[in-house]
């Protein structure tokens, strides 16, 4: 049984930063991608970052690239995403997800097929 368990989130000031995790359990983490998408009250989910299987590989929504770094511990099977340089735009709620076997367009919803339950990021200005 897959799980992805998020934790990380809370309040913080903008100009803040915040380390996320995802503890994945119930498959075989080094052979799949995986992602960090956002949802914000009243608006879509949308893609954050995404890292490739092997880890050497890393996409951005143009929002938080240079701000945000994703990255991987096969070891721990955990994925991360450390976000510095918050601002209010950032508040919402956080998810993982593992990508398929097929993964290939990071930023497409379908390319996942687990999620998360979500952790909440808040910042306040």
């Amino acid at each position: 049984q897959v799980q992805l368990v998020e934790s990380g989130g809370g309040l913080v000031q903008a100009g803040g930063s915040l380390r996320l995790s995802c503890a994945a359990s119930g498959f075989t983490f080094s052979t799949y991608a995986m992602g960090w998408f956002r949802q914000a009250p009243g608006k879509e989910r949308e893609f954050v970052a995404g890292i490739s299987a092997s880890g050497r590989t890393t996409y951005y929504a143009d929002s938080v690239k240079g701000r945000f770094t994703i990255s991987r511990d096969s070891a721990k099977s955990t994925v991360y995403l450390q976000m510095n340089s918050l601002n209010p735009e950032d508040t919402a709620v956080y998810y993982c997800a593992a990508g398929t076997s097929n993964w290939g367009r990071p930023a497409a919803f379908d390319e996942y097929d687990n999620w998360g339950q979500g952790t909440q990021v808040t910042v306040s200005s």
